[in-house]
Protein backbone atom coordinates (compact mmCIF):
# COMPACT_ATOMS: atom_id res chain seq x y z
CA UNK A 1 0.00 0.00 0.00
CA UNK A 2 2.47 2.39 1.14
CA UNK A 3 4.42 1.35 -2.67
CA UNK A 4 1.74 2.45 -4.43
CA UNK A 5 0.99 5.39 -2.50
CA UNK A 6 4.68 6.56 -3.03
CA UNK A 7 4.55 5.66 -6.97
CA UNK A 8 1.33 8.16 -7.27
CA UNK A 9 3.34 10.88 -5.33
CA UNK A 10 6.13 10.47 -7.90
CA UNK A 11 3.64 10.41 -10.43
CA UNK A 12 2.06 13.65 -9.19
CA UNK A 13 5.22 15.11 -8.26
CA UNK A 14 6.73 14.43 -12.13
CA UNK A 15 3.56 16.11 -13.62
CA UNK A 16 3.76 19.08 -12.04
CA UNK A 17 7.38 19.27 -12.59
CA UNK A 18 6.46 19.42 -16.11
CA UNK A 19 4.20 21.71 -16.20
CA UNK A 20 6.20 24.15 -14.17
CA UNK A 21 8.49 23.56 -17.32
CA UNK A 22 6.26 23.80 -20.12
CA UNK A 23 5.35 27.18 -18.63
CA UNK A 24 9.14 28.49 -18.88
CA UNK A 25 8.90 27.16 -22.37
CA UNK A 26 9.71 30.68 -24.99
CA UNK A 27 9.51 28.94 -28.03
CA UNK A 28 7.01 30.69 -30.54
CA UNK A 29 7.11 33.91 -28.44
CA UNK A 30 8.15 37.14 -29.54
CA UNK A 31 8.69 39.89 -27.22
CA UNK A 32 8.92 43.76 -28.47
CA UNK A 33 9.60 47.14 -27.30
CA UNK A 34 9.07 49.86 -30.22
CA UNK A 35 12.14 52.47 -28.44
CA UNK A 36 13.94 51.29 -25.49
CA UNK A 37 16.22 54.61 -25.69
CA UNK A 38 13.08 56.40 -24.57
CA UNK A 39 13.00 54.66 -21.73
CA UNK A 40 16.25 54.54 -20.69
CA UNK A 41 16.22 58.46 -21.46
CA UNK A 42 13.65 59.14 -19.24
CA UNK A 43 14.89 56.77 -16.99
CA UNK A 44 18.29 58.91 -16.79
CA UNK A 45 16.77 62.10 -17.24
CA UNK A 46 13.99 61.69 -14.37
CA UNK A 47 16.15 63.94 -11.31
CA UNK A 48 16.97 66.08 -14.43
CA UNK A 49 15.19 69.20 -13.26
CA UNK A 50 16.79 68.67 -10.13
CA UNK A 51 20.50 68.46 -10.77
CA UNK A 52 19.96 71.15 -13.66
CA UNK A 53 18.85 73.38 -10.33
CA UNK A 54 21.45 72.19 -8.16
CA UNK A 55 24.25 72.80 -10.86
CA UNK A 56 22.79 76.17 -11.39
CA UNK A 57 23.24 77.01 -7.72
CA UNK A 58 26.72 76.03 -7.27
CA UNK A 59 27.80 77.49 -10.61
CA UNK A 60 26.54 81.04 -9.27
CA UNK A 61 27.93 80.66 -6.33
CA UNK A 62 31.54 79.56 -8.20
CA UNK A 63 30.82 82.40 -10.31
CA UNK A 64 30.46 84.93 -7.17
CA UNK A 65 33.58 82.93 -5.67
CA UNK A 66 35.51 83.78 -8.16
CA UNK A 67 34.62 87.68 -9.50
CA UNK A 68 34.35 88.84 -5.47
CA UNK A 69 30.53 89.73 -5.62
CA UNK A 70 26.86 88.86 -7.11
CA UNK A 71 26.71 88.33 -10.79
CA UNK A 72 24.89 90.69 -12.36
CA UNK A 73 21.22 90.25 -14.30
CA UNK A 74 23.43 89.56 -17.57
CA UNK A 75 25.49 87.28 -16.36
CA UNK A 76 22.64 85.35 -14.74
CA UNK A 77 20.78 85.53 -18.21
CA UNK A 78 23.76 84.47 -19.74
CA UNK A 79 24.42 81.33 -17.25
CA UNK A 80 20.48 80.59 -17.64
CA UNK A 81 21.23 80.78 -21.67
CA UNK A 82 24.01 77.75 -21.95
CA UNK A 83 21.52 75.69 -19.45
CA UNK A 84 18.86 76.92 -21.93
CA UNK A 85 20.63 75.43 -24.76
CA UNK A 86 22.10 72.09 -22.80
CA UNK A 87 18.64 71.15 -21.92
CA UNK A 88 17.07 71.76 -25.99
CA UNK A 89 19.99 69.14 -26.89
CA UNK A 90 18.95 66.56 -24.43
CA UNK A 91 15.42 66.76 -25.68
CA UNK A 92 16.61 66.92 -29.30
CA UNK A 93 18.44 63.86 -28.87
CA UNK A 94 15.36 62.25 -26.38
CA UNK A 95 13.02 63.24 -29.44
CA UNK A 96 15.37 61.78 -32.23
CA UNK A 97 16.94 58.78 -31.09
CA UNK A 98 14.93 55.45 -31.47
CA UNK A 99 15.71 51.82 -31.22
CA UNK A 100 13.30 49.50 -31.12
CA UNK A 101 13.67 45.76 -29.98
CA UNK A 102 12.69 42.70 -30.95
CA UNK A 103 13.82 39.24 -29.39
CA UNK A 104 11.89 35.86 -31.41
CA UNK A 105 11.98 31.93 -29.79
CA UNK A 106 11.88 30.12 -32.98
CA UNK A 107 12.29 26.88 -30.80
CA UNK A 108 13.46 25.56 -27.94
CA UNK A 109 16.97 26.66 -28.24
CA UNK A 110 16.71 29.11 -31.40
CA UNK A 111 16.26 33.10 -31.14
CA UNK A 112 16.63 35.78 -33.55
CA UNK A 113 17.03 39.33 -32.40
CA UNK A 114 16.14 42.46 -33.96
CA UNK A 115 17.11 45.57 -33.56
CA UNK A 116 16.03 48.85 -35.74
CA UNK A 117 17.61 51.90 -34.72
CA UNK A 118 17.36 55.62 -35.83
CA UNK A 119 19.06 58.89 -35.24
CA UNK A 120 17.64 62.25 -36.84
CA UNK A 121 20.36 64.49 -37.67
CA UNK A 122 19.30 66.81 -35.60
CA UNK A 123 19.85 64.83 -32.92
CA UNK A 124 23.39 64.56 -33.99
CA UNK A 125 23.76 67.98 -34.22
CA UNK A 126 22.09 68.93 -30.79
CA UNK A 127 24.77 66.55 -29.29
CA UNK A 128 27.59 68.73 -31.13
CA UNK A 129 28.68 66.09 -33.74
CA UNK A 130 30.18 67.70 -37.15
CA UNK A 131 28.68 66.63 -40.60
CA UNK A 132 31.53 64.15 -41.40
CA UNK A 133 31.23 62.00 -38.31
CA UNK A 134 26.74 62.62 -38.68
CA UNK A 135 27.57 60.94 -42.36
CA UNK A 136 30.09 58.53 -40.86
CA UNK A 137 27.37 57.56 -38.08
CA UNK A 138 24.61 57.49 -40.40
CA UNK A 139 26.48 55.20 -42.94
CA UNK A 140 27.62 52.91 -40.33
CA UNK A 141 23.52 52.47 -39.07
CA UNK A 142 22.64 51.62 -42.69
CA UNK A 143 25.30 49.07 -42.90
CA UNK A 144 24.62 48.10 -39.53
CA UNK A 145 22.98 43.98 -39.15
CA UNK A 146 19.46 44.87 -38.30
CA UNK A 147 19.32 41.20 -36.82
CA UNK A 148 21.06 38.52 -35.22
CA UNK A 149 20.77 35.03 -34.46
CA UNK A 150 21.83 32.96 -31.55
CA UNK A 151 20.87 30.37 -29.20
CA UNK A 152 18.76 30.46 -25.43
CA UNK A 153 18.63 28.56 -22.54
CA UNK A 154 16.11 29.04 -19.92
CA UNK A 155 17.10 28.59 -16.05
CA UNK A 156 14.41 29.64 -14.28
CA UNK A 157 13.53 33.12 -14.94
CA UNK A 158 16.35 33.86 -15.83
CA UNK A 159 17.13 33.68 -20.16
CA UNK A 160 20.68 33.03 -21.10
CA UNK A 161 21.39 34.16 -24.58
CA UNK A 162 24.34 33.18 -26.66
CA UNK A 163 24.95 35.42 -29.62
CA UNK A 164 26.97 33.94 -33.08
CA UNK A 165 30.79 34.96 -31.53
CA UNK A 166 29.42 33.08 -28.42
CA UNK A 167 28.91 36.19 -26.16
CA UNK A 168 26.16 35.90 -23.93
CA UNK A 169 23.51 37.91 -21.98
CA UNK A 170 20.84 37.28 -19.61
CA UNK A 171 17.43 39.15 -19.90
CA UNK A 172 14.74 37.77 -16.97
CA UNK A 173 11.30 36.86 -17.75
CA UNK A 174 8.50 37.35 -15.73
CA UNK A 175 6.43 34.76 -13.95
CA UNK A 176 3.62 35.32 -16.18
CA UNK A 177 5.59 35.22 -19.06
CA UNK A 178 4.34 38.76 -20.24
CA UNK A 179 7.84 40.54 -20.06
CA UNK A 180 11.15 39.91 -20.81
CA UNK A 181 13.62 42.62 -18.69
CA UNK A 182 17.22 43.34 -18.65
CA UNK A 183 19.99 46.17 -18.25
CA UNK A 184 21.90 47.79 -20.48
CA UNK A 185 25.59 49.14 -18.82
CA UNK A 186 24.22 48.21 -15.34
CA UNK A 187 22.18 51.06 -14.49
CA UNK A 188 19.43 51.32 -17.44
CA UNK A 189 16.87 48.69 -17.32
CA UNK A 190 14.43 48.08 -20.02
CA UNK A 191 11.24 45.89 -20.49
CA UNK A 192 10.13 43.93 -23.48
CA UNK A 193 6.68 42.97 -23.98
CA UNK A 194 4.99 39.52 -25.53
CA UNK A 195 3.40 40.50 -28.50
CA UNK A 196 2.94 36.32 -29.61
Amino acid sequence: MKRRFFGLLMALWTVGLLSVSAQTSLAGHTYHHPNIMADMMNDATKDLDKKVAEARTKAIAEGEKKKGRKLTAEELAKLDEEIKKKMDMVAAMKKGMTMAITVEFKDQKNMVMKQKTKVSDDALKAAGIGWLKRKALKAALAIAPSSEKGTYIVKDSMVIMTDKDNEKDTLYVSRDGKYLKGRMDKKMTFKLTRIK
